[in-house]
Formats: structure tokens, C-alpha cells, sequence
């Protein structure tokens, strides 16, 4: 395994401990992991080893904080397959930018700024470190096999797409995960283990899980669980900025993480997300 780079987890550990909005297992949100998920990828695997949702409950109060609310607008506005070339109208525009202007508020993404400013990496000026952030995440481009932009980091990793209708890819995010399981569309199938990893818990904030999505399935996936819309973005923001490697070791808080971290043409975000390695035993 790789050296945890100190640097950027002392900096993750910052993220971590600014992030106010984080929600609290057991107090705003529950979630119910049942089995572990078959090895099968057929999406009417009867091995399924959970016949109940994932989330039992969430307090959606939460939504309606500023950064949760301007998030929760972004989700409806793609086309769920690759292949299909997004059209973003102006509305949609000036809800991205919307979003951003809440996020880089937060002390959290306050935090990121400042680093990638002190490193050069990023544009100490509010607005171009904005502009910045809009082509990481929003910029659209066309994904494998795709003659027409169908894509963009945001959508990817925290809407999710389907690939020939059958397979899910990206879809990292929890907050999509609960609104889209409460429509009816998501279909958990249980957590995901393998030989390395531990074993997932109902009061930690990192899960891996298998489930299907409209037609198609997500044979594994990993997300951040009850952490708030600018901890993410910044916790990829920075090491999208910071790492050439497209898998980053960090350490903060409970947690032993590899970032997974893939960049496309090097100026947008193809996809990332956690994986688990350990839980550590201290805070």
C-alpha cells in the first residue's frame, strides 16, 4: 500500500473537522445494511440479501440548508445515459453557479481555497477559482464511445449514469441515493465486502454496497454516507489539484481511505470516490 500522503491527510482531517453540516448516524439519518450483496451482476439476482431499503430514515430538514438545497436542484438536470449529449439550458447554468457561490462559503471549501491558493494550484481570487471549479466539475465532454459531450464530472460522480441501459456507473453519492431510492428507482441489494476490507458499520460514514438503478445495476459502489455536499466536492477538488496519482492514501478521523481519483484530459474530473481500506481505532 502506498505511504498515506501526510500532507493532504492533515489537510482531509481540516475538511473533516470544519464540515458543520455533517449529518449524525443514529440522530439525523439511519440506514439499515442487512446482508452482504451477492457476487451475481444480474440485476433479478435472487441472491439479493436485502429486502428493505438502505435508509430507514432522514431528518429532511437538513435539505433545506443552503448547500443541501442548491445541491438537491443539480440532480434532475441530466440524461442518465451515455450516449445521450446533455443540453444545458441557462436555468441549469445558473444553478451550477448557484451551488458554487453557496459552497465556496462554506468553511470547508474556505479551507481547500486557501491551501490550493498557497500551492498555486488554484486562483486566489473568488470568482476565477469559481470559473476553476465550474470546468473540473461542469464542463461537459463526451465519454467513451460518445461523438457529442454526454458527460461531466458532477454528473458522473454525485448523479449517476447508465451505460446501455444495463450497467450503472459512477452514482457516488448518498444524497442522490436516498431521493432516488425514495422514488422507487433504487433497489438496494446489500453491502459489499471483500477480503481486505472491514466489515461496514451503521454508525460510520463510509459504505460499499451493491444496487440497481432504474434498469440498470451497480455491481459495487462506494460513497460517503451523511457528510454534507461541500465536504465532498472539496475533498475532490483537492486531490484532483494536488495528486497526479489516480489513487490518493489518507487518514482522518475513524477512517484509513484510498481516494480514487480519475482525471480526464487532465482538465475534468472522469470519476472519484472513497474506498475503505481500515477503521482506525482513535479520533
Amino acid at each position: 500500500m502506498i505511504e498515506s500522503d501526510r500532507e493532504l491527510s492533515a489537510m482531509v482531517k481540516e475538511l473533516w473537522d470544519s464540515d458543520v453540516n455533517r449529518l449524525q448516524p443514529g440522530r439525523d439519518y439511519r440506514i439499515s445494511l442487512q446482508g452482504k450483496a451477492g457476487d451475481s451482476m444480474a440485476s433479478n439476482d435472487d441472491s439479493e440479501r436485502a429486502g428493505s431499503p438502505l435508509f430507514t430514515f432522514v431528518d429532511e430538514n437538513i435539505f433545506k440548508k443552503e448547500t443541501f438545497l442548491a445541491f438537491i436542484s443539480l440532480l434532475d438536470n441530466y440524461v442518465s445515459d451515455t450516449g445521450e449529449p446533455e443540453i444545458v439550458t441557462p436555468e441549469e447554468v445558473a444553478e451550477n453557479h448557484k451551488f458554487l457561490d453557496a459552497i465556496i462559503q462554506t468553511p470547508t471549501m474556505k479551507i481547500a481555497h486557501k491551501y490550493l491558493a498557497e500551492k498555486n494550484l488554484s486562483p486566489k481570487d473568488n470568482k476565477k477559482f469559481k470559473e476553476q471549479l465550474y470546468r473540473i466539475w461542469f464542463e461537459l465532454y463526451a465519454r467513451r464511445g460518445a461523438s457529442k459531450p454526454d458527460s461531466s464530472g458532477f454528473e458522473h460522480v454525485f448523479v449517476g449514469e447508465t451505460r446501455g441501459g444495463r450497467t450503472v456507473i459512477g452514482f457516488h453519492n448518498w444524497i442522490q441515493l436516498y431521493l432516488q431510492e425514495k422514488l422507487g428507482h433504487i433497489d438496494y441489494k446489500g453491502y459489499s465486502v471483500s477480503a481486505n476490507s472491514p466489515q461496514p458499520d451503521e454508525n460510520k460514514h463510509i459504505l460499499a454496497l451493491q444496487f440497481s438503478w432504474k434498469d440498470g445495476i451497480k455491481p459495487k459502489g462506494s460513497i460517503f454516507v451523511g457528510v454534507s455536499p461541500e465536504f465532498e466536492f472539496a475533498l475532490y477538488t483537492l486531490c484532483f489539484l494536488t495528486s497526479p496519482n489516480e489513487r490518493v492514501k489518507v487518514q482522518f478521523s475513524y477512517y484509513d481511505v484510498e481516494i480514487v481519483c480519475h482525471h480526464y484530459n487532465q482538465k475534468h474530473i472522469g470519476t472519484t470516490y472513497p474506498v475503505l481500506i481500515k477503521y482506525q481505532n482513535h479520533e
